[in-house]
């Protein structure tokens, strides 16, 4: 069950309208790094999961993912004013101002529609908060561009917030990724002979990769 409450997580404001940078933010919308795919692909992966504490922390951090949608669609609605101008929209925003009114679409940033194709479950642990790393890892990296791009400070503010909470779940996730060795696709990591040969394949002169020296785990103080 899901209880609505009529807040944000950080302040959402802006500076001025921008409707060209909205089309920009859209990518964090309904892209296949953004906050929808974020929050339907631990939703989704949490429905296998037999461990509470983590599936708690699957379902709450889908949970901030939604918050973080409904941040990124009120930038957007600010940035994009008060009024359709169909004759000053890019091509990937046309049919905001044609369509929808202005709404902000599920769509990426080129205006492609979300995909559950974006979203991945395996239902082996191990493999999705794998994957579900890379996520928030790749989610950052299109906030600092998004970030790079813009002098609005009040945009700036929210996706700083942003970018540093998908820094938090990377972060959670890695722990819980610790949790569960020696089940799953991890058991017996590592104990065969095959394994753990490192094939030198390349011109390079010498072996600087040693597969008997990567733990399965992620040591938290090396990041």
């Amino acid at each position: 069950m899901f209880k609505y409450e009529s807040r944000y997580l950080h302040p959402v404001k802006v500076d001025r309208p921008n409707p060209n940078y909205a089309m920009l933010l859209q990518e964090q919308l309904g892209g296949p790094q953004g906050e929808l795919k974020a929050a339907m692909q631990y939703f989704a992966q949490s429905f296998r999961i037999q461990d509470k504490e983590i599936r708690d922390l699957f379902l709450d951090i889908a949970t901030e993912e939604l918050c973080h949608l409904e941040m990124i669609a009120q930038l957007i609605n600010l940035l994009n004013g008060d009024q359709p101008k169909a004759n000053e929209a890019t091509i990937g925003s046309v049919e905001a101002h044609v369509l929808t009114g202005l709404t902000p679409m599920l769509a990426n940033a080129s205006g492609y529609l979300w995909t559950a194709a974006y979203v991945n479950e395996t239902g082996d642990l191990a493999a999705d908060i794998l994957s579900d790393i890379a996520s928030e890892q790749r989610a950052k990296v299109v906030y600092q561009n998004l970030y790079r791009q813009i002098d609005d400070n009040g945009v700036r503010e929210t996706i700083d917030f942003l970018l540093n909470r998908e820094e938090a779940h990377n972060t959670m996730f890695r722990q819980a990724f610790n949790k569960i060795q020696n089940s799953g696709s991890q058991k017996d990591w590592g104990v065969t002979k095959d394994s753990r040969i490192y094939f030198d394949l390349s011109d390079l002169d010498g072996q600087n990769f040693d597969p008997n020296d990567v733990p399965p785990s992620f040591n938290l103080d090396k990041f």
